[in-house]
């Protein structure tokens, strides 16, 4: 049956809800086959060409929020850096560092609720400067309306990331100071203000099978352009420090139905990359992903983007360069 939902999305047709469960269901036995069957989606609707893109840390910790698996809540004792919002030097220092390096896009993040009023007119500076290093200027700037964010696109902002995080129906289970609402209002903000929307969600944190399944086909019917995968880091002194990371070949099924899902769509792996899939982190474009964030995640580390470059050309494939 996987060859035949292959051969669906391939001629263009979608999945459904329960073919998309059936896909969950598979046991390792049949894990290679829907790994194969995912690269040949990605290579028919993405081609050969791996986007690349990094990020820093602009303002750290002190959020006001408690999402459970987030080690910079006000609300719990991580020992996470904590800052207030780096100057502009120190951003286009890191862009151009990225630049260099051979990656795309730069996403300028803050943590917080969103970022404040009178700090939006220095991101829309930082936008500028991101941009004419001919990077593609990307921000997390949390819960900001369409007029906020069109300021942003005017400045130069080409793309705007806000995580769904799970389901609807688990998002209460993870954060009680803002909703899923409050998460589809901002990405239909930004879709509305004309920029290109990268939303996906974090995986490991207590969601079922069934929860990830809604929310790919939440994410589906926003249309965005880009998905990215984020496993839990479990960071100690957070509600989910105590958890487990997800077994590197249920990380790369999730890979691959997401693949399934939203055959045309950037499947960005980002956060608990190099924690999740360890050795396994080498299948990552097999398993159908097209996209990856490089160099370190936010308060954790990553891979260099020596090494990542290096994959990508191990799989035959390349990078999508600045």
């Amino acid at each position: 049956m996987i060859e035949a939902l292959r051969d669906k999305v391939i001629a263009g047709g979608t999945i459904t809800p329960s073919e998309a469960l059936w896909i969950t269901g598979l046991s390792n036995a049949d894990i290679i086959g829907l790994f194969a069957a995912a690269s040949t989606i990605r290579q028919r609707f993405r081609g050969d060409i791996i986007d690349l893109c990094a990020i820093v840390n602009a303002k750290s910790g002190a959020c006001s929020e408690d999402c459970s698996y987030c080690a910079q809540s006000s609300k719990v004792s991580t020992g996470v850096a904590v800052y207030p919002l780096l100057e502009e030097s120190k951003i286009i220092e890191k862009a151009l560092e990225a630049k260099n390096a051979g990656v795309r896009r730069f996403c300028i993040v803050t943590s917080g609720r969103k970022v404040s009023n009178d700090k939006l007119s220095k991101m829309g500076s930082m936008v500028r400067e991101v941009k004419r290093t001919g990077l593609l200027p990307c921000a997390t700037l949390g819960l900001l309306n369409k007029e906020e964010l069109t300021y942003l696109r005017e400045c130069g902002l080409v793309r705007y990331h806000h995580n769904l995080e799970t389901s609807e129906s688990f998002f209460p289970e993870i954060c009680s100071t803002h909703t899923y609402h409050d998460k589809l209002k901002t990405i239909e903000a930004a879709l509305s203000a004309g920029l290109s929307v990268c939303s996906g969600g974090i995986f490991g944190i207590g969601e079922t099978w069934q929860d990830r399944v809604d929310m790919a086909f939440a994410l589906r019917a926003l249309d965005v352009d880009s998905v990215p995968i984020n496993f839990l880091i479990p960071v100690k002194g957070t509600p989910l420090g105590e958890h487990a990371e997800l077994p590197p070949l249920e990380a790369l099924k999730i890979i691959s139905l997401y693949r399934f899902i939203l055959p045309g769509k950037q499947i960005r792996v980002c956060g608990g990359r190099v924690q999740a899939l360890d050795e396994f982190n080498c299948m990552v474009f097999m398993a159908g992903a097209d996209a990856v964030l490089t160099g370190n995640y936010l308060t954790t580390t990553g891979r260099t983007f020596g090494d990542d470059l290096e994959l990508i050309r191990q799989n035959g494939l390349k990078p999508s360069g600045p």
